[in-house]
């Protein structure tokens, strides 16, 4: 592993990024993003995407200088038209609008259509949850969900996140996606050679396999619960917004990479005050977790909250640096090295 510090990354990711012609909002956006999930440990969604990225960004697929435009549906209800722009920097829009809205009116919705991936939901909220709102966010995915009970999949990892502010605290901050594991995590297993964790994967035919070669699709969390979950987000973000659904979704590695995705997030920005005071609320939740975490612990074992992994590994990467698979640093030099942009 080659470790690289935080600020070095999101320096070079930029100016690489600027470099193709990116817009300086998206730029900005899009390195803020996967670097973030990276300090996080999410390095499924983190700078391992950069590669990719700059080739969809090269190739046309997304949008270098996308014309965000929104539309005003009811007094907290608006739609963002992302001009297939990079999801993070449609994701970053779609939020400050809300807080706007919300900051007047409690809540706004915020429907974004002809978006692309978003990368980890938890970098395009955890921003609002630091400045005291409360935050959905959804996106939906091609498809690589197994049916529950089918052989094939239709619905994608469909995640949400939830996020809600702390006192001198990290927000809380959820963040999955409703299979055991995300399909970019499966990739990870495949580059590096490795197995698969047990009941995360299945074949063609939908027989459980730990052979990321062979894996067609992805298992749900809970079974049927979570292929559940992944349906009412595929309504919110295409039926409810006029996109595509399911099959019709062009796979984000198999497609054109000259042919934009179309993808659709919805987001629900909350004033963390509209039914008590904001200290309350705070003091309130602060509770909460500290007694979730003073219950009787089983032996030699941890009780964690959501986000808590994720707070102890920024700080630790914050330190010593974020860890990048010597794969993932070759792909990454040779970028540098076509720019001329060192890293």
């Amino acid at each position: 592993m080659i470790k690289i510090s935080y600020n070095k990354l999101v320096n070079f990711t930029y100016k690489i990024l600027r470099k193709i012609n990116l817009n300086e909002f998206s730029a900005k956006a899009v390195s803020l993003g996967i670097c973030e999930a990276s300090l996080r440990g999410v390095d499924s969604h983190g700078v391992k995407l950069f590669p990719h990225y700059v080739k969809s960004g090269i190739f046309g697929r997304k949008n270098l200088n996308p014309k965000f435009k929104f539309y005003k549906k009811f007094e907290s209800a608006y739609l963002l038209d992302a001009d297939n722009g990079f999801g993070l920097a449609a994701g970053a829009k779609a939020i400050d609008k809300g807080m706007k809205i919300a900051k007047k009116k409690g809540i706004c919705m915020v429907g974004v259509k002809n978006s692309s991936h978003p990368g980890a939901l938890a970098s395009i909220a955890l921003p609002a949850a630091k400045k005291g709102f409360i935050v959905f966010a959804f996106t939906h995915a091609d498809s690589l969900q197994l049916t529950y009970g089918g052989k094939t999949p239709f619905f994608g990892t469909n995640p949400i996140c939830f996020v809600a502010p702390r006192y001198k605290k990290e927000p809380f901050c959820l963040d999955m996606a409703t299979t055991q594991i995300s399909w970019n995590k499966l990739l990870n297993y495949k580059r590096l050679k490795k197995k698969l964790p047990v009941y995360t994967a299945a074949d063609k035919n939908g027989n459980i396999t730990n052979n990321p070669n062979l894996a067609n699709s992805l298992l749900s969390i809970g079974e049927y619960k979570g292929y559940g979950l992944a349906a009412m987000i595929e309504i919110l973000c295409s039926v409810f917004l006029g996109m595509n659904f399911g099959k019709d979704i062009p796979p984000m590695y198999k497609s054109s990479m000259s042919k934009p995705r179309k993808l659709g997030q919805f987001y629900i920005i909350l004033r963390s005050d509209a039914f008590v005071r904001k200290n309350q609320f705070i003091k309130d939740l602060s509770k909460m977790c500290n007694r979730v975490k003073n219950q009787k612990k089983k032996k030699n074992e941890k009780i964690y909250l959501p986000n808590d992994k994720e707070i102890i590994i920024s700080k630790e990467r914050l330190k010593n640096g974020i860890p990048i698979d010597k794969i993932l640093y070759d792909e990454i030099e040779q970028i540098s090295n076509n720019y001329k942009i060192s890293i």
